[in-house]
This record gives structure tokens, sequence and C-alpha cells, in this order.
């Protein structure tokens, strides 16, 4: 896919470490031939994030709090001042209470449902708000991530089953409203992966462990995977595809019951 994405450039929200579908899908992009710029949020991120932008040779980083309209609004008025045009936006960002992903969604609290679903929904919104003005030239993409338990209950997810839902919701709604402009707005959901964030929800290696064996092609997804996905979204080749939640899931997602050697 080398030189797929040669002359575009974009923005990747929510590296956390080299393990993150964030990080897969910026090497890939980078690899394809794309500018990047990152953004992270406090101190601690941005010392995790600086060596590896560096390493596929970015120094672009902007600190960004989803939940702040003013730090959105610095962060785009920092990428705008340096990049008048963007191709592409990635948007990596969901999180809950680890506490509420163990036992039942009966517990959940009022208090990590808003804000669960604030950070892990809302803020595509926002970004989408501030991002499309500056895709002007050739239209552009906007991508998130997902997980099909918006759509399945899958043990202790809990309310990220729900915002992703709702995600999945809103990437429809902005492809509709976004279309005339040229941009496309999709979602990835691979299946479970070992990241931070997939490692937060209780019973993960469980939940792994059982994708990989139930799945058609006996595999759970790679960065490798996820990341090819979003080069073929964000590039040309893509230009006709948005509102869709795209599974890199080894198949997962079709299964109805478990494997018969696995019953």
């Amino acid at each position: 896919m080398s030189n797929t994405l040669k002359g575009k450039r974009g923005l990747i929200m929510g590296v956390a470490n080299d393990r993150s579908i964030a990080w897969g899908i910026a090497r890939a992009m980078h690899e394809a031939g794309a500018e990047l710029a990152f953004t992270y949020q406090g101190e601690a991120f941005g010392k995790r994030l600086e060596p590896l932008a560096a390493g596929i040779g970015s120094d672009f980083m902007i600190d960004a709090d989803v939940t702040d309209d003013a730090s959105l609004d610095r962060a785009f008025g920092e990428l705008a001042a340096r990049w008048p045009t963007i191709d592409f936006v990635v948007h990596a960002i969901a999180y809950s209470d680890k506490s509420e992903l163990t036992g039942r969604f009966l517990n959940t609290s009022r208090a990590n449902f808003k804000n669960s679903m604030d950070i892990s929904a809302y803020s595509f919104i926002e970004v989408a708000r501030r991002a499309h003005p500056m895709m002007t030239e050739n239209g552009g993409t906007l991508l998130t991530l997902t997980y099909q338990g918006s759509n399945r209950v899958v043990p202790n997810y809990n309310v990220m089953g729900v915002a992703k839902a709702a995600l999945e919701s809103t990437t429809r709604y902005l492809a509709n409203d976004l279309g005339p402009e040229g941009i496309r707005v999709n979602a990835i959901s691979p299946g479970p992966m070992r990241t931070l964030a997939g490692a937060a929800i209780g019973g993960a290696r469980k939940t792994y462990k059982f994708t990989e064996h139930n799945s058609p092609l006996r595999a759970n997804a790679t960065l490798e995977a996820v990341g090819g996905t979003a080069v073929y979204l964000a590039s040309d080749a893509g230009a006709c595809t948005t509102g869709e939640i795209i599974h890199v899931d080894g198949g997962f997602h079709v299964v109805g019951m478990p494997q018969p050697e696995a019953m």
C-alpha cells in the first residue's frame, strides 16, 4: 500500500502507547505516505507519544481534552495554523471508569454513564464539527473505532456497549450530514485486542481467547489489519464508502454459536 496516501495529511487522536489501535493506524498511514499530526491529553501521554511520533518523522503534537470546548478550539486552531487543510481524522478515543467494566450493567452510575457517553461518542461530533471546515479541497475522511459490544451483549463491556452503539449511530448521521461536502465518515470494528483500553475490561483475556477460537479465521485482529483497513478508507479507493461499520475481527461477528471443537 506504499504511497496510497502520498500527499495527504491527517490527525490521529488517541495514541496511548505502541500497542494502541490508533498507533497501528498511524504506522500504516505513515507507511502509505501520509503526513501525520497527533493529539494527546496531558503530560504523561505526551511523553509516551513523543518518541513514537518522532520515529515516523512527526514533530506535530497537540495537547487536547475532548471534554473541554476551549481545549478543542485551541487544538484545531494550532492544526489550522500549520496545515490550512487536512484529508482525514482518526478518532480513537473512549473512556469509562474501570470499576464499572466488571459485574452487572445494572449497576452503572449516572455520573459514569454521562462521562462515558461524552468522551466515547459525543466527542466524535465535536471533532467532526471542527475538522470538516478544513476538508475543503477534495473532501476528506473521518474515522472512529467501535466494537461489537454495541449490538451484542459482551460480559463486562457494560456502559461501553451503549456508548459504542451511540457512536455507530453518530457515524451514520455524520455521514449523511457531511456527504454533500465530499466527506466520508466510517467506523472500524476490530475484535478484542491486547491494548491498554482492552485490558481495562473485566475478563479481557477470556474474551480474547474465546473470539480467537471461534472466529471463522480462528484469529483475532492485528494492528496491521486494522491499519490497512484505515488506509483503504482514507484513500481514494474508499471514495464511495461512507456510513459503514467495517468489521476487522476474523469474521467473528457472523458467528451465531461456538465452533464445534470449542463447545
